[in-house]
């Protein structure tokens, strides 16, 4: 079974170290132009997922919430992760052209996108959308949302 069929049935994990682990799976059979968004839970694991992409993309570099800078990229030589966090944005603005993040997008990339609907619509076609909740059995699931 593929990681996208996993994925539309939705995969629970136990632990940060499982949540990576999915998240490099998913790395691994992206295109080169991906755009996820990551919706969900606070705590759900949308930043931990984030983390797992990075290492399975190669980059080294420490992967922390950008709650706060509102994006962060990270490079790996070969592709430049863009990890955006719109958490405290506001859907009525005009950000995404504020934010100039179509110069970072030069393929390949990779843009995680955490709360993509304080965005508003985006102007780019999404390669995937994530859900992230923790179930009663305090596990956190990650599942495709239909588009």
């Amino acid at each position: 079974m593929s990681i996208f069929d996993r994925l539309n049935n939705g995969i629970d994990t136990n632990s940060p170290d499982e949540t990576i682990a999915v998240a490099a799976l998913l790395a691994k059979a992206l295109p080169s132009e991906a755009i996820l968004t990551l919706e969900g839970d606070l705590g759900a694991g949308k930043t931990t997922f984030v983390k797992g992409l990075a290492q399975a993309l190669g980059i080294q570099e420490l992967i922390t919430s950008p709650t706060f800078n509102i994006f962060n990229t990270y490079d790996s030589g070969s592709t430049t992760l863009i990890h955006m966090d719109a958490y405290r944005l506001n859907p009525q603005s005009n950000v995404i052209d504020e934010l100039m993040l179509e110069d970072f997008m030069t393929p390949p990339y990779c843009l995680a996108i955490e709360w993509p609907s304080n965005l508003g619509e985006l102007p780019w076609p999404v390669t995937i959308q994530l859900e992230f909740t923790i179930t009663a059995a305090e596990k956190h699931r990650i599942r495709c949302i239909p588009g």
